[in-house]
């Protein structure tokens, strides 16, 4: 096996404290148990962080990144944030797992970035998370992705009837590490959902069938936006 443990994260930017400001204690619990996650992956040799594309990307092939490679919060507000040595390439779900990275003991590893976009279907992230769980190198996988944006009436897109059972379904699977279960989730309602983290989730499916398990530690929409935190070993 060469994914020999994988950590689920989201990545709204205002985990990081200069972006959130005066409202950083809201989510001091989701970020204690994003660091938590990702410290379990410091074992292996290498680091994949994998993370959604930016909107409206149409490529189906996903994007590669080198550990150089710098992403910047100056959108949100918080130009002096930037994380990686390189130019300020990576989209905010890489960028935003990096960051976390960097706060843990994980952080001294040797690191690459996958972006994923929402145009790749079900079957190809499935395969991509085969082909991944296939290699050699003794990976820990950071898979970074929100659930609907449409939770509440105080979301950013008006409350959706359906978020919240898309929203526990992705929760129950991840905790049982069933790769069927996110395989099977819909490119189109997760679309219409605004839940970003349905491609990378979906190849994280791919990894599952090699055997990891796992479990939740996390699950809430603070914001109207559900945010998930799980462990696979």
């Amino acid at each position: 096996m060469s994914v020999v443990s994988a950590a689920v994260c989201p990545h709204p930017p205002l985990l990081v404290p200069e972006v959130a400001s005066g409202a950083a204690g809201e989510l001091d619990d989701l970020r204690a148990a994003c660091l938590t996650a990702i410290e379990q992956l410091a074992a292996a040799d290498r680091l994949l962080v994998l993370g959604s594309a930016p909107a409206g990307t149409t490529s189906v092939g996903p994007v590669s990144y080198d550990g150089s490679a710098g992403g910047s919060f100056g959108a949100y507000g918080a130009p002096g944030v930037r994380v990686g040595a390189g130019d300020a390439v990576l989209p905010l779900s890489l960028a935003m797992g990096a960051w976390l990275v960097e706060q843990t003991k994980a952080a001294g590893l040797p690191r690459s970035y996958l972006a994923v976009s929402s145009a790749t279907s079900p079957a190809q992230c499935v395969q991509l998370g085969r082909e991944i769980a296939a290699g050699n190198d003794r990976i820990g996988l950071l898979v970074m992705g929100d659930g609907s944006a449409r939770r509440s009436e105080h979301s950013p897109v008006h409350l959706h009837p359906r978020a919240e059972i898309f929203d526990t379904t992705v929760a129950t699977a991840l905790g049982a590490a069933d790769s069927v279960v996110l395989a099977a989730l819909d490119p189109d309602l997760a679309a219409e959902l605004q839940a970003a983290g349905r491609a990378p989730w979906q190849v994280l499916a791919g990894v599952l069938e090699s055997g990891l398990t796992g479990n939740l530690a996390y699950h809430a929409a603070p914001y109207g936006v559900g945010y998930f935190v799980a462990t696979f070993t």
